[in-house]
């Protein structure tokens, strides 16, 4: 079953990050994601506030921000795409749901442009995330309203040569890693 499937690779894509978890890998894959989002500039876009060994795009989306508005993922509820606040560089935080960091009072937004963190992907566009589909809701709901550029964010050492898909598991349209910019 591809649940179980999936379940199993999330082990081994957490160890992978882990390994390759390097200042200098994150800084050669943020100036290529900077490249990729340059002719991007002043859409609504969205990138996330990093946990455990996720890849940091706040350099990217403090460039975002200083020429149009940038949000973070708020988690609105299980079986739920996410919603996205505002963002700034250096803005207040608070605790949000599932303990993940939001701006605090910040207005909502929604983005066409959205930096997306994963566990693992393949050269199909296909990404593995932690299981809760909120990603995959999320594009389906803004792709639906128009164009969407959706852009992960990895090392290299996150590739695996196939990851197994459903329906619901929509494709990114690039990744962007230390060593090269994948557009599937």
């Amino acid at each position: 079953m591809i649940a179980e499937a999936k379940a199993a690779l999330r082990t081994e894509a957490q160890a992978r990050r882990a390994e390759a978890h390097d200042p200098e890998r994150g800084a050669a894959a943020r100036s290529r994601l900077e490249a990729v989002l340059a002719p991007h500039r002043g859409r609504p876009a969205a990138g996330y506030l990093p946990i455990r060994t996720e890849l940091d795009p706040r350099p990217a989306m403090a460039g975002l921000a200083a020429s149009g508005p940038v949000g973070v993922p708020v988690i609105e509820g299980r079986g739920q795409p996410l919603g996205f606040r505002l963002w700034v560089p250096d803005c207040a935080l608070e605790t949000g749901p599932f303990g993940v960091s939001v701006p605090a009072g910040a207005r909502p937004m929604v983005p066409e442009v959205l930096i997306v963190p994963l566990l693992a992907f393949d050269r199909r566009g296909i990404r593995l995330g932690y299981g809760g589909g909120f990603y995959d809701r999320t594009l389906e709901l803004l792709r639906a309203r128009g164009p969407v550029l959706a852009v992960g964010l990895a090392y290299a050492a996150q590739e695996m040569p196939y990851l197994p898909a459903e329906p619901t598991d929509l494709p990114l349209d690039a990744i962007v890693t230390e060593t090269e910019v994948i557009l599937p």
